[in-house]
């Protein structure tokens, strides 16, 4: 038996609602009555599929593509086969993102089966939800906690004492949020946890006594927090997740820390308490920043890279420590030379 899938699939819709969601245009000659079904590759695709071509390595694809459309630069619509429509789009991929948002509106969020009655049983009486707030079986909303209309809580997620969520967000399955405050359209996925105790001790020779946590946790609105990712509330201070930041999983968040607006940060990035980063700051995989320093606006740090000091705006770091791109790819051309030169040697000497 087939499978019949996850999501919900809409549709179809005519190519002119397709443009229009994507914000872009009909290839002249196009006829905007035309529907088509669902989103696809260009090898996968069929004539009543959407596809995208954003990357020149694929250039053998698209000439033989059978899409019915596909979303593509203006300069390489004459590319496209006989038979695919042309979308004209600065962004396809872009585009191909809001394409998927439009075949599949649900997708952002994990499908479940309807919730019952049973699932209210676990919802303190002084919690406070919008209409339209969903809240699956399992899932425990703590005292004067509020949940904003649109909001999806899974399943066997915990949401703390006056725990606050915004509009149209997703709290993934089994998920933990205590001392924080959430806006609007965020997504969580499963197995966060965000607003436990931040890591602080006053060490001495009697032992490490815990420095009380007092501060909280803000993420700010169209935020996206991969899956095991943990968060650490504030010591005094709040600890801060910009607007419009995406982060993947298993990243680890220390105290105090200020990220800003619309930064990457990838899986396994570790970041130590009171470090600041400015909007638009990329962290690639498995690098991280030790505590107490700024990261200006636009940086970016190379994965498995480990930043020591403040990072100037717009630069571009690698390495243990990091330093400059070019600097570090220099002393590894380096080190790769002296290295021939001594197997030369060793070979003369045998």
């Amino acid at each position: 038996m087939q499978h019949p899938g996850f999501f919900h699939r809409a549709g179809p819709f005519p190519l002119a609602d397709v443009a229009k969601a994507t914000g872009a245009e009909l290839a002249p000659g196009v006829d905007g009555s035309i529907e088509v079904s669902d989103v696809r590759t260009l090898v996968d695709a069929g004539p009543r599929d959407v596809a995208f071509f954003n990357n020149r390595k694929y250039a053998d694809q698209l000439k033989v593509t059978r899409a019915g459309c596909c979303l593509v630069l203006p300069a390489l619509a004459p590319r496209l086969p006989e038979g695919t429509s042309a979308l004209l789009t600065p962004e396809p991929y872009r585009g191909f993102a809001m394409a998927l948002m439009l075949f599949y509106p649900q997708s952002r969020f994990s499908q479940v089966a309807p919730t019952d009655d049973a699932a209210r049983t676990l919802i303190h009486p002084t919690a406070e939800l919008e209409e339209g707030a969903i809240v699956e079986p399992g899932a425990v909303i703590g005292a004067e906690a509020r949940i904003g209309r649109g909001t999806r809580v899974a399943a066997n997620a915990v949401i703390g004492y006056r725990v606050c969520i915004g509009r149209d967000g997703y709290i993934g399955p089994g998920t933990s949020l205590v001392h924080t405050l959430v806006g609007d359209r965020v997504i969580i996925h499963g197995g966060v946890r965000i607003g436990q105790d931040g890591f602080g001790f006053a060490m001495g020779r009697q032992g490490h006594f815990k420095v009380p946590q007092i501060g909280r946790v803000i993420i700010q609105d169209d935020v996206e927090i991969g899956a095991n990712t943990t968060i650490d509330r504030g010591a005094l201070k709040d600890t801060i997740i910009g607007e419009g930041t995406k982060i993947d999983n298993l990243v680890q968040i220390g105290h105090n820390v200020v990220v800003g607006r619309h930064c990457v940060i990838v899986a396994q990035v570790g970041i130590s308490g009171s470090t600041e980063l400015g909007d638009f700051v990329v962290m690639g995989g498995q690098s991280g920043a030790v505590g107490h320093i700024k990261i200006g606006p636009g940086a970016q740090i190379a994965g498995a890279s480990h930043v020591a000091k403040d990072v100037p705006a717009m630069s571009k770091l690698a390495g243990t420590p990091a330093k400059p791109l070019t600097q570090w790819a220099r002393e590894l051309g380096m080190i790769a030379r002296l290295a021939r030169r001594g197997g030369k040697n060793d070979a003369d000497e045998a």
